[in-house]
């Protein structure tokens, strides 16, 4: 599933050719993706100018004066700027038609996507209940810091990767994400959150910030399904020093990385570097 940086990268690559733009019309080819997408997106959007494209988690809003556009994409999905006489493809199955005579279309083939709508000054109920971003300007304050982890995770039993991906403690920091920042922060993936000091929260905090930091400049994570707005590939997944390299030599020690179910996910770890 595209993590935050491939969203983040997605909405940086939209944002010069969309936000400005108003709205033609709306084609759905299908009436739903993993919901049935709500009547509003072609009710309301059409006529209407986009005034900024924000990024909350992994959700994507298009705002608008009469609402916003809430996309997901999924484990497959990808949004990409066309000429609007772009021949059609295989799972594309919504077009935002914009005055320029250009296209934002989404496809997903696996259709775990979703195309919703929020009201003005209301919050959508997926989005009700996260936790802070990692990489807003409250990073650095209380929001989100060593502090921050340390007191919410005291008592907690469960692993401590587990809590680091818990959206309703921070969003966006996914499997392979989670397994990197542990691995810069010398933590290991299977100790409970509530046994994890506050100088080493402070360190994975960090961690997870240059992380993301350095992937969202390196354009992501190249994933089996992930294509960014302009078709490059993510370039990040050649740094990875943890994730998909159970088995091999540690970066640090030389010895083989562990690996293993947490959570139903895989997890890779070094049994030296990581304690």
């Amino acid at each position: 599933m595209p993590e935050l940086p491939e969203v983040e990268t997605t909405r940086r690559g939209l944002l010069p050719h969309v936000v400005g733009q108003r709205v033609a019309h709306v084609r759905l080819r299908r009436p739903d993706l993993r919901w049935p997408i709500p009547r509003e997106v072609e009710e309301l959007l059409p006529e209407r100018r986009i005034d900024a494209i924000r990024r909350r988690a992994k959700y994507l809003l298009l705002d608008t004066d009469a609402g916003s556009a809430l996309l997901h994409l999924g484990m497959s999905g990808s949004l990409r700027v066309l000429p609007e006489d772009t021949p059609v493809r295989a799972h594309d199955h919504v077009d935002i038609a914009l005055e320029s005579g250009r296209v934002l279309r989404f496809n997903d083939p696996r259709r775990f996507g979703c195309l919703l709508w929020q009201a003005p000054g209301e919050v959508h109920p997926l989005l009700a209940g996260l936790g802070p971003e990692p990489l807003s300007d409250a990073f650095d304050g209380a929001a989100f810091n060593g502090d921050y982890l340390f007191d919410l995770s005291r008592g907690r039993k469960a692993p401590v990767k587990t809590f680091l991906m818990d959206q309703s403690v921070v969003v966006g920091v996914g499997n392979i994400y989670a397994a990197e920042a542990l691995f810069t922060a010398g933590i290991s993936p299977l100790r409970a959150a509530g046994k994890v000091s506050r100088d080493r929260y402070a360190a994975l905090a960090e961690a997870v910030k240059a992380i993301l930091g350095h992937a969202i400049a390196r354009g992501g994570t190249t994933l089996r399904d992930f294509i960014s707005p302009d078709g490059a590939p993510g370039y990040f997944e050649q740094e990875l020093l943890a994730y998909g390299r159970g088995g091999q030599p540690c970066p640090r020690c030389g010895r083989a990385l562990k690996q293993a179910s947490i959570g139903q996910r895989a997890t890779v770890w070094c049994g030296f570097c990581q304690r």
